[in-house]
């Protein structure tokens, strides 16, 4: 009889009749190695409800001893098990972010829980992991979802019974407070712009609400004048990442997004096209814009985004606005669409947030104030109805 070579299995489906009633399921068999006094095959079963987890759960473990990482689910330590999460479970994950996640799972989680049996975590454990992050709200949270994530997949493979991280406290959620322009202030921004390089680009950002890397990841392809939209798929990838060749990433929700633009935006990236030309124009053949950006330096290379913070600043500091971020443009969008009376979720779209929910988290307490003005305005006509 031929023997199954390492890392080899086989999925079969089994029926079972318990109390007199069927059941259904999957069944997978690995082999994981030999016994070195038998000779003996040692083999992992896998279950599950379908075909497709049990072959999942499978795979994982033949590449795991294909390539001699393998450790049995009992032995296997948080550490081993990071590791293969991020090596073999990431594959949907943009590379900037999965270089985030192993810089937290290298820095936070290894040191405190990463000689831990996988088996032994409990809500505990990781509570007083939790507990002892010297770290902003904001960044506890994130090395526990990473945490939470890794800890879930290795619950849908049977190699723990239930995710410790659900059953922990985790710090309040910081909410930043934001500081949007109010109409004075945003008149004053336009008119300290007017003129200068960034002119356009500050238009396009305080009535589109697209964010700094979008705009300089934004193609003149995204443009439809005749429909007076602005596809919004992909932004600029970080420095790192474009070392490697790899210029754009996707949006920050995965997900592109259609803006329809204002007629003053539109006439905004028409006046930018023109002062491009003439840039070309100038340059001659140190002309370089390969990937066809809208916004570009007077040679047509990439504009650096610390560079641009700076002078963004200088635009802001000489209209009175000593402090005010980028950022605060897009919160400027946000609130004066609701202003002008369109719904959340057209914000939420608009914005490019995942959900409506989080748009009116942040941008709540301005409704509230826009509806108690709509009331006083809704009395003084009252008002006036009766004295008629």
């Amino acid at each position: 009889m031929k023997k199954s070579a390492k890392g080899t299995g086989t999925i079969r489906k089994k029926t079972v009749t318990r109390s007199g009633k069927e059941y259904t399921y999957w069944e997978a068999r690995i082999t994981t190695g030999r016994d070195p006094g038998t000779g003996k095959q040692i083999q992992r079963s896998f279950t599950g409800k379908t075909q497709k987890e049990v072959r999942e759960k499978m795979q994982a473990a033949a590449v795991a001893v294909n390539e001699g990482t393998y450790t049995a689910p009992q032995r296997m330590t948080v550490g081993q098990w990071l590791d293969v999460w991020a090596s073999d479970y990431l594959g949907a994950v943009k590379p900037s972010t999965v270089r985030n996640y192993r810089d937290l799972i290298r820095l936070h989680i290894k040191p405190a829980l990463g000689a831990v049996r996988l088996q032994d975590m409990h809500a505990h454990t990781v509570q007083n992991f939790i507990n002892g992050i010297d770290r902003a709200p904001a960044t506890v949270r994130l090395i526990c979802g990473v945490l939470g994530t890794a800890l879930e997949k290795a619950m849908e493979l049977d190699y723990i019974r239930q995710n410790p991280v659900k059953q922990c406290t985790l710090p309040r959620k910081e909410q930043k407070e934001i500081h949007p322009l109010d109409d004075g202030e945003l008149a004053a921004l336009l008119a300290a712009a007017q003129g200068g390089e960034l002119e356009y680009f500050i238009t396009v950002a305080l009535f589109t609400g697209m964010r700094m890397s979008e705009l300089l990841g934004l193609t003149w392809d995204c443009v439809d004048y005749n429909s007076g939209t602005i596809t919004v798929n992909k932004q600029l990838a970080p420095p790192a990442q474009r070392k490697t060749g790899e210029m754009f990433t996707t949006p920050k929700s995965h997900k592109p997004r259609t803006v329809a633009a204002a007629p003053s935006v539109l006439a905004a990236l028409k006046a930018q096209r023109r002062r491009q030309i003439e840039h070309q124009l100038r340059a001659g053949p140190m002309w370089d814009n390969a990937h066809n950006l809208i916004f570009t330096n007077e040679s047509g290379g990439l504009i650096p985004q610390r560079d641009l913070e700076r002078r963004f600043r200088s635009v802001a500091d000489s209209a009175g606005l000593e402090g005010m971020r980028f950022h605060d443009c897009r919160h400027t969008f946000a609130v004066n669409a609701l202003r002008a009376g369109d719904d959340v979720k057209t914000v939420q779209g608009n914005l490019g947030h995942a959900t409506a929910a989080f748009t009116l988290d942040r941008y709540g307490h301005f409704t509230e104030t826009m509806q108690q003005a709509s009331a006083a305005h809704m009395e003084g006509f009252i008002k006036n109805v009766l004295n008629l």
